[in-house]
This record gives structure tokens, sequence and C-alpha cells, in this order.
């Protein structure tokens, strides 16, 4: 097998599990910090979950966006990128907060319980790469 298109396969892999255990995570904290401290909280913590997990998906399909459109072009001298890209890598964030914003102000869901699940992305990257550390496919 090419070593390159090993190389691509493996990160695909890599991707699709810190997506699905970045929800799952979040889910399962979400549950344990409802037992403990409240369903506002729990439900804060897999909110804050959800939206992470969706700027990585816009932060991946923004990535794969401008590089099928790279590769494309690769010939001509200006690439053309569709706009809609710009705007979900420019304004994701600014998405991601108008919508805490919102929740907070309007559902009264804790605000730190919010940042506290965006951090499920982070923990769903340590736990994939620990795995791809202690396992490495050959």
């Amino acid at each position: 097998m090419d070593p390159a298109a090993s190389s691509t396969a493996r990160a695909l892999q890599s991707e699709k599990r810190i997506s699905w255990l970045t929800l799952v995570l979040g889910g399962v904290a979400g549950v344990c910090v409802g037992y403990f401290r409240g369903v506002a909280w729990g439900g804060g913590i897999f909110i804050g979950a959800v939206l992470s997990w969706l700027n990585f998906r816009w932060l991946r399909q923004g990535m794969d966006a401008l590089v099928n459109a790279a590769t494309a072009q690769a010939e001509q001298k200006t690439v053309h990128v569709p706009v809609g890209t710009y705007f979900k890598m420019a304004f994701r964030y600014g998405l991601i907060g108008l919508v805490v914003y919102v929740i907070f102000k309007y559902l009264n869901v804790p605000l730190l319980s919010m940042i506290l699940g965006l951090g499920a992305l982070g923990a769903a990257t340590v736990a994939v790469s620990v795995h791809e550390i202690l396992r490495p496919s050959e």
C-alpha cells in the first residue's frame, strides 16, 4: 500500500474517532455532572460538547474545501474558494459564542458548564492521541 494513502487513511480514522468521542465524552460528563450538580449543569456540559463537535466538523469541512480547491486549481495562478467556506472558517467562533449567549440568556443554562463542555473536543483529541501512541498501526 502507498505510504501516503496509508497516512491519509489513518488521519481520517483519527478524525472520525475524535468526532464521535467528543460527543460520547460530553454525554457521559453531562450525565455525571447532571447527577451531582443538577440538570441545568449537565445540559450545559452536553451543549458545550455538541458545540465543540460542530466547531470540529466546520473546521474539517473548511480545510477539506480549501485543499480540494487548491488541488483542483493547481495549474491556475489564483484559486477560487467558495464564499461559504470562508464564512464557516471565520465566523464559526462567533456563531458558537452567539449560541452560547442565547442559551445562557434565555434557557438559564450556567455559562461555566457550557464553557467546560467545549473542552470535550480537547479531551477527545488527547484520548485519540494517546491511543495512537500506545497502539500504532503499521
